[in-house]
């Protein structure tokens, strides 16, 4: 769903909780003014959610294009589900369309693998300031809905067995 329409149409539910969630999240260091503000967005929906701090996970990988290896490999350790963050941001060349694709079709090869939840919290704008409207701006932070959405998974992936 799109930002602009999501922040009008925040769901009223509450979260459901989970016993003994642990989430691993891996922040892409480029951009980092972006990425960090996605995480911090995340750790604030588990503090205020109560899930204990050393229940969520936080390791660093250069870029966005080494988000898929840094989940693959925090997928083995014991954590329920795992978040990404990164950022790209359009420039003047094709760069841009190609770190999308990765990290894109990554995401969607671990998630198919049906072992853990992998919650793609990848920002790709136009420029800067669509970037940090979407990181605790005007829109939101789609780093505090990453969250959410991982809590709401590991609960669907419990359910269903």
């Amino acid at each position: 769903m799109s930002t602009e329409l999501r922040v009008n149409d925040k769901p009223q539910t509450p979260l459901p909780k989970v016993e003994g969630l642990r989430v691993g999240i891996v922040v892409a260091e480029w951009n980092a003014h972006v990425t960090e503000a996605l995480l911090a967005g995340a750790l604030e929906v588990f503090k205020n959610e109560g899930y204990p701090v050393e229940n969520i996970l936080v390791e660093h990988v250069p870029g966005t294009v080494e988000l898929t290896y840094g989940a693959s490999r925090m997928m083995r350790m014991p954590v329920d589900a795992v978040i990404v963050f990164g950022c790209v941001i359009r420039g003047g060349t094709p760069h841009f369309d190609y770190v999308c694709d990765s990290v894109t079709q990554g995401v969607a090869q671990l998630n198919a693998l049906g072992t853990k939840p992998v919650v793609f919290g990848v920002l790709t704008t136009d420029n800067e300031e669509q970037a940090v409207e979407r990181a605790g701006g005007a829109l939101g932070n789609k780093g505090s809905e990453a969250a959410e959405v991982a809590i709401k998974m590991v609960d669907f992936s419990r359910r269903i067995g």
